[in-house]
């Protein structure tokens, strides 16, 4: 199959390509199979699935580590005491 487009849509089709990271073949058999709802909406797919997708984000190494807290309130104070306070702009 050949597929013939205008110069516009190339042009786009190239910048997506180039942006993502993924081939122009990939990308637009990706949006026949949504038009033809053969593959799922990309609506559907969370943004952390597509910042990955798209080689934005790179996953965790460690899937989860005990964080320890570094600083702590004097006691009685409350967060929310620092936050609710007047000097603040």
């Amino acid at each position: 199959m050949n597929l013939r487009l205008p110069p516009e849509i190339a042009s786009a089709l190239q910048a997506e390509a180039d942006r993502t990271g993924r081939s122009q073949q990939e990308i637009v058999r990706e949006a026949i199979g949504r038009h033809l709802h053969l593959t799922e909406d990309e609506t559907q797919t969370s943004d952390r699935e597509r910042a990955r997708a798209a080689r934005t984000v790179q996953p965790a190494r460690v899937a989860y580590r005990k964080v320890t807290p570094r600083l702590r309130l004097p006691k009685g104070t409350t967060s929310l005491e620092l936050l609710d306070r007047d000097d603040r702009f």
